[in-house]
């Protein structure tokens, strides 16, 4: 097993509404949002196939929560690795509030241009 010759690094990418996980300057994944008023609501994460296995999910994750705490937004898992995450780590559940019907609604609707 080769591992990376240096630590993972994650950045939020806000054109893209997503946070992304670069291993060696590639990017090995992502956790996708929107954002609803003073909440960030997850909606989905993944890590490419060739990334699998490193635990990059984890830290991708963490370190996109962290970001919502330092910048003061709430946080809703939709996403149901983000709220595996949540259930494991709970100094991230003071800032998480419930998926609801209505945050579901406004999720599956994009504004119409």
């Amino acid at each position: 097993m080769t591992h990376p010759a240096a630590a993972p690094t994650v950045q939020r990418v806000d054109a893209r509404h997503r946070y992304e996980i670069l291993v060696d300057g590639r990017t090995a994944g992502h956790t996708a949002y929107r954002d609803h008023d003073d909440q960030r609501v997850f909606y989905h994460t993944e890590i490419d196939d060739a990334f699998a296995g490193q635990g990059l999910a984890s830290t991708l994750v963490q370190q996109a929560l962290a970001d919502v705490r330092a910048a003061g937004r709430r946080i809703v898992p939709v996403c149901p690795y983000v709220a595996k995450f949540l259930r494991k780590h709970d100094e991230f559940a003071d800032m998480a509030d419930p998926v609801t019907p209505e945050v579901l609604r406004w999720l599956g609707t994009e504004p119409a241009h």
